[in-house]
């Protein structure tokens, strides 16, 4: 994860360090030698660490703890002085450019140094926790009688080597209290190894909706975030995953499907493994997965990748709901704003095109637990005959 953009990091560490020092501490100040320390060690330790961390060939270390304080510290240390120095020097340009006496970008950018420290803490300490519940009802001229007013919870992004026990049981108890007909787990149970649904498997078992719960892979759900794996080992983890599933009375669907019937009508349950752009895997196989399944059926995929929606899923099949996750709506918000838009067309929230939808949980979990503006959600779909 860091040896992708540690070279970004070092510099960002660095350069911002460089100019303030330079411009507004060395000859302002009668800097002591333990003043100069204070100033020049933080950034010393955080360029080890990155050093450190992105010698890794793994995608993150088996123990989070250490490395999300390291997180956090980029967050509280590096960033403001980014933001600072990024301000100042548009300030300094429009200041000569204008002729101006006064450096307005110093100002500014002390403000929005304060608004990041807010996002930082409410992100890392209050976001994370805000578990809610969002409803959304959808109409279809397709959907069989018998299923007018049949609730789906999707849950997605469980991310369980990040969740704390008390959050996952809470989680548990809110979707009990909806006592939805099917839950549709839309991949990305865990970080990196299979070894981390331990801790949860007594508490996800309590989770008992009427026809099941049906679940695909995420991204996350293979052993590609361990590169020093071996091939069996690889093997023996995905295994692992699968039958940790099993054990929980999941469904996982591998470019499966399985009908659920209420009398004489039906509906379709689709799931592919990840169809993801690169380097994210994709191993999905749409025809079969829908092998026998007439094109008049509704069909609802899963798909854990949303971009695959328009890539693969409007083109080659006429399933009439798609549910998705893996973008966690960037974990922010900023006035609606949302970073995972800037790569991603649909990235949280209901979409569609002419009769068919596509809905992207945001999440429960994830791998940094960070959150602002942007809760975990379980959703609630109730599917309606449109009259």
């Amino acid at each position: 994860m860091i040896a992708r953009i540690s070279i970004l990091i070092l510099l960002l560490t660095l350069l911002p360090d460089l100019y303030i020092y330079r411009r507004y501490l060395r000859w302002r100040f009668d800097m002591t030698l333990w003043m100069r320390l204070l100033w020049w060690v933080p950034g010393a330790a955080m360029i080890a660490c990155t050093a450190a961390y992105s010698m890794m060939r793994n995608f993150a270390p088996d123990n989070l703890t250490l490395f999300n304080v390291y997180l956090f510290m980029l967050g509280l240390l590096i960033v403001p002085k980014v933001v600072f120095t990024l301000s100042s020097l548009a300030g300094l340009a429009v200041k000569r450019l204008l002729k101006l006496r006064t450096n307005w970008g110093n100002h500014t950018g002390l403000v929005l140094v304060l608004g990041w420290f807010y996002v930082l803490f409410m992100g890392t300490m209050v976001g994370p926790d805000q578990l809610h519940v969002k409803r959304v009802t959808l109409e279809f001229d397709s959907l069989p009688k018998a299923f007018d007013g049949y609730r789906i919870v999707q849950l997605s992004d469980m991310h369980l080597g990040s969740m704390k026990q008390e959050f996952a049981q809470r989680m548990v108890a809110q979707v009990n209290e909806l006592h939805p007909d099917a839950i549709l787990f839309t991949g990305d149970l865990q970080n990196m190894r299979p070894q981390e649904l331990v801790r949860h498997a007594p508490t996800l078992v309590h989770l008992h909706p009427v026809d099941g719960i049906f679940s695909v892979l995420g991204n996350h759900d293979y052993a590609d975030y361990v590169k020093t794996a071996t091939a069996e080992q690889k093997r023996s983890m995905e295994r692992m995953t699968r039958s940790f599933e099993a054990s929980l009375n999941w469904d996982l669907l591998l470019n499966e499907r399985r009908i659920l019937r209420r009398g004489a009508d039906s509906i379709v349950i689709a799931g592919t493994e990840n169809d993801g752009r690169p380097p994210f895997p994709c191993k999905a196989d749409y025809r079969k997965a829908l092998h026998g399944i007439s094109p008049q059926s509704f069909v609802i995929m899963m798909q854990h990748d949303p971009s695959a929606w328009r890539r693969h899923i409007l083109p080659q099949c006429t399933a009439q709901l798609t549910l998705s996750g893996h973008t966690h709506g960037g974990q922010l918000s900023l006035f609606g704003w949302r970073p995972t838009s800037l790569v991603n067309s649909e990235d949280a929230g209901l979409y569609s095109e002419g009769k068919r939808f596509l809905f992207v949980s945001t999440g429960v979990g994830g791998f940094l637990p960070f959150r602002f503006h942007m809760k975990p959600e379980i959703v609630e779909i109730t599917l309606k005959v449109k009259r």
